[in-house]
């Protein structure tokens, strides 16, 4: 037993990297508005480390509006093949400029590209509106590097809670909650 949640994500975590066939950092996020109505959405992990969990997407997005409004979230990670999931809960920041604008170089061009002709979560009118709207950034970047469009960042979710799963026969699962508290990490069982 560790008492060490975000070593164990890690462990767990690279194991999935080695056996997941795709998007082994996909998780589920899900966060609720002004109001506590929720949603939920796939998502796909960007960083993590000591400081928590992170993934980027338009501030402007439902789930943006969503974590400005209400900044506590939920993630879930499920790794079906290996039986195996987390749930992580907590607070929501942003993460800071210079991090945005480092990640978002890494992406691949048209997905870059993509971040600038998408009002992601608004409704469109078509297909050929946005494609349209695609190749008139396409032209505006050409021969150009793609800068960070400036309502495009990233959300970190600091783990006040960690519950990993595994599963067991008959739905005799384990399952071991890790909360943060002032002085570090408590572990704990929960029933199945």
């Amino acid at each position: 037993m560790t008492t060490d949640p975000l070593g164990l994500f890690q462990e767990w975590f690279a194991l999935a990297r080695e056996t997941e066939l795709n998007d082994s950092n996909a998780m589920a996020l899900a966060t609720a508005d002004a109001a506590g109505r929720p949603s939920s959405r796939m998502v796909l992990l960007k960083g993590h480390d000591a400081r928590g969990f992170v993934f980027y997407t338009n501030l402007d997005s439902r789930k943006g509006g969503d974590l400005a409004a209400n900044p506590y979230a939920a993630l879930l990670f499920h790794w079906k093949s290996l039986r195996r999931q987390i749930r992580i809960e907590g607070p929501v920041g942003p993460v800071s400029e210079a991090e945005a604008d480092a990640y978002f170089a890494t992406r691949g061009r048209d997905s870059q590209l993509g971040a600038w002709a998408s009002d992601q979560s608004r409704p469109l009118d078509s297909r050929a509106t946005f494609e349209r709207r695609y190749e008139e950034v396409r032209a505006r970047f050409d021969g150009d590097d793609v800068p960070r469009p400036p309502r495009w960042s990233g959300w970190r979710v600091r783990p006040e809670r960690i519950e990993f799963w595994t599963d067991r026969a008959h739905r005799l699962h384990e399952r071991r909650l890790f909360t943060r508290t002032e002085q570090g990490w408590t572990e704990g069982l929960l029933y199945p």
